[in-house]
Formats: C-alpha cells, sequence, structure tokens
C-alpha cells in the first residue's frame, strides 16, 4: 500500500467535506439540534459529513472497516479500520465559534498508520503517515516546539462535559498551570488541541473523557511531528483509556508527572 498516496487522498477528501460543513455554518436551527447525552450534540451535519467520508473512504479501501462517532455504518475490518470524528467541536459548530476539525485516522492490525484533521475555519490541514517520519501543515512540514520547560509553555485542556468524578482534581491541574507555565486555553475540539501541539503553538496538552475518534488522527501526526503522547499513567493506553497527555518530547516527562501527582 502506497500511504503517502492514500494519506493525500483523504487530505483531498477531508478537504472537500470541509467544504460542506462550512456551507452549512449558522444554518443550524435549534429544534434541529440532537442530543446525545448530557452536554453531547449532534446535527444533520455531523451526520451527513460522517456518511460523505465513509461512503469515500470505502471507495478508497474497500476491505476496511469503521469505528465512528455518529454510529452511520456497522462495519469492522479484519487488518484496516478507519477511526473517524465527522465535527470535532460540534458545540462550536452549533454556535458560530472556531474552532471545529474533522478527524480521521486509519489502523493497520490495531496500530495507526495515517491521520489526518482539517481545521475547517482556517483551512488548515494537519497530516502524517506512517514511514515518512514527518508530519505536514498544507504541505509543509511541521514539528513540535523546542520550549524545555513547563514554566515557559502554553498548555490546552478540555472541561469534562458529562464526567464530573474527576473534577476535583483537574481543577487543582487549571490551578497549577494558571500558576506554573504561560497559560491555559479551552478551545473546545480535542483535534484542534493535538493539531496545535504537533506543529508547537501549544507545548502541552490533556484531558480526560476522550473517545478514539477525538484523538486518533490527532496523537499520531504528534508523534511523528516529534512529540510524545500517553494516558495519565504514563502507559500507551490513550486511544480508549478516556484520559492523554501529549506534548513536545521535552516537557514531557516533566508535564506527565504533574498531572499524574495532581490527577490520582
Amino acid at each position: 500500500m502506497d500511504l503517502q498516496k492514500l494519506c493525500l487522498e483523504v487530505v483531498d477528501l477531508s478537504t472537500e467535506v470541509g467544504k460542506f460543513i462550512s456551507a452549512n455554518l449558522n444554518k443550524i436551527e435549534k429544534n434541529s439540534i440532537g442530543v446525545k447525552g448530557l452536554n453531547d450534540f449532534v446535527t444533520f451535519v455531523d451526520t451527513t459529513s460522517e456518511k460523505m467520508l465513509v461512503e469515500k473512504l470505502s471507495q478508497l479501501l474497500p476491505e476496511s472497516g469503521f469505528l465512528t462517532e455518529e454510529s452511520t455504518i456497522d462495519k469492522k475490518g479484519k487488518i484496516y479500520n478507519w477511526i473517524i470524528d465527522p465535527l470535532d467541536g460540534t458545540t462550536n459548530f452549533i454556535h458560530g465559534l472556531p474552532p471545529f476539525c474533522i478527524s480521521i485516522a486509519l489502523q493497520e492490525n490495531q496500530k495507526t498508520i495515517l491521520g489526518v484533521i482539517y481545521e475547517v475555519n482556517d483551512k488548515e490541514c494537519f497530516y502524517a503517515w506512517a514511514g515518512g517520519e514527518k508530519a505536514f501543515l498544507n504541505e509543509k512540514e511541521i514539528t513540535v516546539s523546542q520550549t524545555n520547560s513547563v514554566r515557559n509553555s502554553l498548555i490546552a485542556t478540555g472541561f469534562p462535559y458529562h464526567d464530573f468524578q474527576k473534577l476535583s482534581d483537574f481543577m487543582k491541574t487549571l490551578e497549577y498551570f494558571m500558576k506554573h507555565s504561560h497559560g491555559l486555553r479551552r478551545l473546545g475540539s480535542a483535534a484542534a488541541d493535538l493539531a496545535y501541539v504537533a506543529c508547537g503553538r501549544f507545548e502541552g496538552f490533556y484531558e480526560y473523557g476522550l473517545n478514539a475518534w477525538d484523538v486518533a488522527a490527532g496523537t499520531f501526526i504528534v508523534q511523528q511531528a516529534g512529540g510524545k503522547v500517553s494516558d495519565f499513567n504514563g502507559q500507551d493506553n490513550y486511544l480508549f483509556g478516556k484520559e492523554l497527555v501529549s506534548s513536545n518530547s521535552l516537557i514531557f516527562n516533566e508535564f506527565l508527572d504533574i498531572i499524574k501527582n495532581l490527577m490520582r
């Protein structure tokens, strides 16, 4: 398989679907917004985008299966599976607020080999494929930042919106980074947060309560850009373990230790 060719085809697809999303910005009627759970919303744009992605990806790789946020298809592949979030940042989208992204990852035997994130508002596409040991933003190579301390870092996070069991410990992390970093940002899209770590805009990102489709593409792109990712215990259960730490390689150990000690 030519992964570079496939990745660039997925880049083109994400750009195409991004145009559909952009065309429907500020056209969502409040009475058409579905509620999947507490503060967990879905619109026809989410489901239509997912169907568009699934149809084309099925043509690009007919033997592949899918894990998708909106569950518009029930198909598991023996070797290859796409992990898709057709609109990461739906709440932002509903309110006309950037960022929101398309996130697409491909796994081979449960190992991620391709990742694409398309941020619709700025038309920025972040992508990487296995074997290249590189990551790109709109055809230009990107790397994580070279900042070597948390104190000099800009940190991103996401607020819990339905699982509040760890809220007290999470608030401790906010207090710590408010006092001991350049600042905290909460953008509302984990895919964007990870893409921005990969290109050096953020030094680090952490969050709990995430799903695989939120982070599969982004974690791969961060790693290909020279960064590191783990769960809160420093292990590899970050896709399905619902907790994630990611940063450049220089602050990773310090960043992880802070979160590990506070998020007990």
